[in-house]
């Protein structure tokens, strides 16, 4: 068996945008008509430059993969790395390694005709626990536009009492929000902030109600994507650790590790991060760091499958749990399932809502989400999914 062709798909997501404005996949075909699903992470630094994505899937593919067997996944994986990277992973490229990969385990289930989870070691848990984001979908369920408008109500304790109840209501034991206001990120580059204290002291009643809406039904998860200093993020976990949230997640930039462990040592809330890192070697700085207790790799920009079980069997040495991040579509969460099926120190998964909406638009069949966990289909080989292409092609850019 042979890989014989690739197609690369950008795809224009609708309104209200969750999991992202431009989606990135990739399709590999065997010569026996075998065909594997991949996905590049929406955060990989190809907004804007669609076309220089499907350029560089196209000449990687004539490069590396044309005629390999694709069960020779930790070869290719390694021939990928070292050929496109020089032994120094940065996001974009392992975006493209990681969609690669996927695709190619997603093949080698269907040749063996069983789930991923049985190549990775069989199966773990058959349910996987799952958490969203909180968004204000509008009282009458229609979104009021697209997603700054969605996450606006972080800004209004009263609607956020309001909306973890409901969440919490439909099953969800895991909610995720960001207290601190985004406003700041735009398109000049900003350094890390100090936040005023009229917004802590909002973040604080944010986070408040949260608790006082779920109560113990639910963990509440506190984001801030990167954005404020580690003095900083001190002073914010000081003000939020009273409401037992399951994790402050990347409460300063992610490339500095050490400063990372000092956040981690000086507060009792337990730090989540990983989405921005790359690759097992970059994981094991921050563990090293003592930097975290939950890893939160993203299946389209750590590895792909194979780099995030290299990434869970070294968190796993570390006494670090599993909480793989979603962004995306629908590949990264299926993906991301398969390893979370079959490890023995997973979490939690993120989710976009119920990892329905856009998703049940380009997929075959859907995903099956009860009571705040993704059930896990033991009759689909593979990745446990199909795309079809040409619903992704009705969705491409114009």
């Amino acid at each position: 068996m042979k890989l014989k062709t690739v197609t690369p798909y950008v795809v224009k997501t609708p309104p209200p945008y969750l999991g992202g404005a431009t989606w990135y996949f990739v399709r590999l075909e065997t010569d026996s008509g075998l065909v594997g699903w991949g996905e590049t992470a929406v955060l990989s630094s190809f907004s804007g430059l669609e076309a220089s994505y499907v350029s560089l899937v196209n000449q990687a593919f004539e490069a590396y993969l044309l005629d390999r067997n694709p069960l020779d996944r930790e070869m290719i994986y390694q021939i990928l790395v070292e050929s496109m990277t020089s032994q120094h992973p940065d996001y974009a490229t392992m975006g493209i390694i990681s969609a690669f990969d996927t695709a190619l385990w997603d093949i080698c289930g269907k040749y063996f005709e069983t789930p991923v989870y049985n190549l990775l070691g069989g199966l773990y848990r058959e349910r996987i626990r799952s958490y969203t984001y909180i968004y204000d979908m509008g009282r009458d369920g229609n979104p009021p536009g697209p997603l700054d408008t969605l996450l606006a109500w972080t800004k209004d304790p009263g609607r956020m009492r309001e909306l973890a109840g409901q969440f919490a209501d439909e099953g969800f034991t895991g909610l995720k929000f960001d207290p601190l206001p985004q406003t700041r990120r735009g398109r000049v580059p900003t350094p890390p902030w100090e936040p005023s204290l009229t917004e802590y002291d909002l973040a604080e009643q944010v986070v408040a109600a949260a608790r006082e809406a779920v109560g113990n039904r639910a963990d509440i998860l506190i984001g801030t994507h990167g954005q404020i200093t580690p003095s900083a993020a001190k002073r914010l976990a000081a003000r939020i650790e009273q409401y037992d949230p399951l994790w402050l997640e990347e409460p300063c930039p992610p490339e500095n590790y050490a400063q990372m462990g000092e956040i981690a040592r000086a507060t009792s809330i337990p730090i989540a991060t990983g989405e921005r890192l790359v690759g097992v070697h970059e994981f094991q700085k921050l563990f090293a760091e003592g930097a975290c207790a939950f890893a939160q790799p993203d299946l389209g920009s750590c590895g792909g499958i194979t780099g995030c079980r290299k990434v869970a069997t070294l968190a796993e040495a570390n006494y670090v749990l599993m909480a793989p991040h979603v962004w995306g579509g629908p590949v990264i969460t299926a993906a991301a399932m398969q390893v979370d099926a079959s490890i023995p120190n997973f979490l939690i998964q993120e989710c976009i809502s119920k990892a329905d909406g856009f998703f049940d638009e380009i997929i075959r069949e859907p995903f099956v989400w009860d009571a705040g966990d993704l059930v896990i289909q033991q009759d689909r080989p593979g990745i446990g999914i199909e795309l079809v292409p040409e619903k992704l092609e009705a969705f491409a850019p114009a």
